[in-house]
């Protein structure tokens, strides 16, 4: 879902975007802030309100920015790749291309926000405290800039697992146990507890007449509670996977069809008669792109008799394949990260089969199944 959004640019060799939530929150944030000034400074024209609550807003979220830059060039330092820095409608994610393989990294990268989203609220306030020259409005919104990057950094380091308190968690027992599940299932559960604690606040805050800060919270809460759920169960996909390869689950034997073949005898012959959704289109032994029912589906019938295999294909420029030998986890990471259903196998530049989504999750629930 992240990786929706538009690109703002980079920073430090990482690309940024904006989810599109992040406007939602954005107008939210200055409509709540112009109002705080409106009652806080009443000797204000309703403009400078606003003006302070739209700088405010976008100075919080350059301070999220520097907060999610400094997980990300921790990160970096440790040899670990940025895919990108994604501002969304709770803040901000650095999306890693691989995990942390050791503790001390992920306890360096863990804490590197919060500490500095402390020196930004230090130094806001600082200005807001020490300068007393300094404009009114100017030191009104070093005060709210200041106590707001204290409270993000409060609220991260609450050792609920993915935040980053969870983390800092999770690297101190994963270095004490030297095992990074049980590590893991610890501070997600934690961060759990936490999301349900959340939610139970919203809903006390929202009977007691504060509907817009219970059902914020209880919405944070709800987020957190899945985000940790999912993120153990990820860890413990890729435990299942890990040490197999795609050779161990592919399809060897793999049909093919020429690009000149129609969309309807490609149906009738293949898919209805034998249940197959993905065909590499090939034409004199050169793969030229693959067919899959999704392809399909982007034609209407009524041009099904018209259409070819070779119109509607994804081109093989545009497709992502692996080798024989690549982990499972790969393939797994590939797949959601693409959110797509199989990926073409190849070795020395020939296509020696397909592995596909359904192929993971039968795997999967056959090992669970016999927990191995």
């Amino acid at each position: 879902m992240l990786r929706e959004g538009i690109s703002i640019g980079k920073a430090f060799g990482i690309p940024l975007r904006l989810h599109y939530s992040w406007f939602i929150v954005f107008v939210l944030i200055t409509w709540s802030l112009a109002y705080n000034f409106v009652h806080a400074y009443p000797h204000w024209s309703l403009v400078n309100s606003i003006v302070a609550g739209v700088v405010t807003s976008l100075l919080l979220f350059g301070s999220v920015l520097a907060h999610e830059l400094s997980h990300s060039i921790v990160a970096k330092a440790a040899g670990i790749p940025i895919q990108s820095i994604n501002l969304f409608i709770f803040g901000g994610v650095s999306q890693l291309v691989e995990e942390p393989k050791q503790p001390q990294v992920e306890f360096r990268m863990a804490l590197a926000g919060p500490l500095t989203s402390l020196v930004l609220g230090g130094i806001f306030l600082a200005i807001w405290y020490w300068l007393g020259n300094v404009p009114e409005f100017i030191k009104a919104i070093c005060f709210w800039l200041g106590w707001m990057n204290i409270a993000l950094a409060a609220f991260n380091l609450i050792p609920g697992f993915p935040l980053d308190g969870g983390r800092v968690l999770r690297s101190l027992l994963w270095w004490q146990s030297q095992d990074l599940r049980r590590a893991t299932r610890i501070a997600s559960n934690i961060g759990r507890g936490i999301g349900y604690l959340l939610i139970f606040i919203g809903i006390a805050l929202i009977f007691f007449g504060n509907w817009i800060n219970g059902l914020w919270l209880a919405f944070i809460g709800w987020f957190l509670g899945n985000a940790a759920a999912s993120s153990y169960r990820q860890l413990a996909l890729q435990d299942i996977l890990r040490g197999h390869h795609v050779s161990e689950l592919m399809i060897r034997d793999c049909p093919t069809v020429p690009p000149q073949v129609t969309i309807q005898q490609l149906v009738n012959d293949q898919i209805l008669t034998f249940g197959r959704r993905c065909f590499p289109v090939v034409q004199n032994d050169l793969v030229l792109g693959l067919i899959t029912i999704h392809d399909i589906k982007g034609a209407s019938r009524e041009q099904w008799s018209a259409k070819t295999a070779g119109e509607v294909m994804t081109p093989f420029a545009n497709l992502k394949s692996v080798r024989p030998d690549e982990d499972l986890t790969t393939v797994l990471k590939i797949l959601t990260e693409r959110n797509i259903n199989q990926l073409l196998v190849v070795e020395d530049g020939k296509i020696v089969g397909i592995i596909a989504r359904d192929h993971l999750l039968s795997f999967i629930s056959v090992r669970r199944e016999l927990g191995t």
